[in-house]
């Protein structure tokens, strides 16, 4: 008699992974790996042994006598950390640790949004965001996208057409410094624009940022829940900005931590969704530990290493395409470095045999090509004329427009990454 347990299963599960892994193919187009040279081993080591010889009983409980909310002293490292960097005012209690910033979506999501509600998307997005969009039935509109991130006036069109529909939005999702995969950075005045849209459409905002902290000048914009702190302090009113963040891009994607930010009433309303029982109680603590000391210098000598790699795929990509679309390397842009366009990152490549002089006059090393010996994998975003039809994807009315998914070209990345393991400089 056989037994097939996949007629046990329900329905409508998504694809089933193709194989056990075994190991990244030598082409590596995973998104979000970081640079391997670049993670702290020693300072999380050291951080890993102090922490736990001074707390390490407190692993008997849940919540590491912190509560539900995750360790206390992490909490309060991120409070103080984006007073400092992103002009936020909130308190230990008004964070949550989460497994990751996905977590945070799904946190988030399940909060506020059912299959009747409906949610406004930038046009390029995360597409970790639209596919748990998609797994709760929840439909979403795409606003177009300029060099500034969200065309303001195309979502005051899009929410004015909605509610004059009588589907009101529930919540703007927006990724506003360092657009995913476009790398744009909103103005400080689109920014206060938006929280005037938010307030007479009586919606939420869902601010996405995971990568601020590897802005190339080290200064970044305010936060949308920073700005509208001011406004709901004057008419003692919520924020209506729900705000995530993530050490992923910053420290290391495997540690798995994220975090939301968001007024009490919000967090008490979260707190029972999150049925995991806490987020790694490990993870927090040797987090909390290095901050504390060593996480503002370490952001800093990774923005010089994702900028010295977003600078050796912009010198590949002149050789090969003049034409692909790319014609400078902005400031901002971590997705060339950290990172190629549109989610596909870089991975490191060891240089092998001595290093050599660099001939500071001529701009390169004496002796013509450097090696490498571990490839590269970026993924560029393709100008708008050789946009692919079958990427896109239309929903909602005729105002909406195409939600654009992050994909990978991979004959042009495997190309690319050709020319990149050889750079002459």
């Amino acid at each position: 008699m056989t037994f097939d347990i996949s007629t046990l299963f329900r329905p409508n599960l998504p694809t089933p992974a193709a194989a056990p892994f075994k190991a990244f193919p030598a082409y590596n187009f995973v998104g979000g790996h970081n640079d391997a040279a670049s993670v702290p081993v020693a300072a999380l080591t050291a951080a890993a042994t102090a922490v736990i010889s001074r707390e390490g009983a407190s692993l008997a409980t849940y919540g590491l006598n912190s509560g539900p909310q995750g360790y206390r002293p992490l909490r309060e490292f991120i409070a103080s950390w984006m007073a400092q960097c992103a002009d936020m005012q909130d308190s230990a209690d008004e964070v949550l640790i989460t497994s990751g910033s996905l977590q945070a979506l799904d946190l988030v999501n399940k909060l506020l949004v059912g299959a009747d509600d409906l949610v406004i998307s930038e046009e390029a997005t995360y597409g970790g965001a639209l596919t748990r969009l998609d797994a709760l039935g929840v439909p979403y509109v795409g606003v177009r996208l300029d060099d500034d991130g969200i065309d303001m006036g195309h979502l005051e069109e899009l929410l004015e057409a909605k509610s004059k529909a009588g589907a009101p939005i529930k919540f703007i999702y927006t990724i506003p410094t360092v657009q995913n995969p476009t790398g744009g950075v909103m103005p400080l005045e689109n920014r206060h624009k938006m929280l005037e849209l938010a307030a007479k459409f009586n919606c939420l905002i869902f601010e996405d940022d995971c990568y601020s902290d590897l802005l190339w000048s080290g200064t970044r914009p305010p936060a949308l829940r920073a700005l509208d702190a001011v406004a709901a302090k004057a008419e003692n009113r919520a924020n209506r900005v729900i705000y995530c963040g993530s050490f992923s891009k910053s420290l290391a994607p495997a540690l798995r931590i994220g975090y939301i930010m968001a007024d009490w009433p919000v967090l008490a309303q979260i707190l029972p969704l999150k049925t995991d029982a806490g987020t790694g109680a490990l993870e927090q603590m040797v987090l909390a530990e290095f901050c504390k000391d060593h996480f503002g210098d370490h952001v800093v000598g990774l923005r010089k290493t994702l900028q010295a790699k977003c600078a050796t795929t912009m010198r590949a990509r002149g050789k090969l395409w003049h034409g692909s679309g790319i014609h400078s390397t902005p400031w901002w842009n971590i997705y060339l470095g950290h990172a190629a366009r549109c989610g596909g990152y870089l991975k490191t490549g060891s240089r092998s045999g001595k290093r050599r002089h660099r001939d500071q006059s001529r701009g390169r090393v004496d002796g013509g090509w450097r090696r490498q010996q571990e490839p590269f994998a970026p993924v560029f975003w393709p100008p708008r004329r050789q946009r692919d039809p079958r990427r896109h994807r239309e929903v909602g009315s005729d105002l909406s427009p195409r939600i654009w998914r992050a994909r990978t070209d991979f004959k042009y990345c495997a190309k690319l990454t050709q020319q990149i393991q050889c750079v002459k400089f």
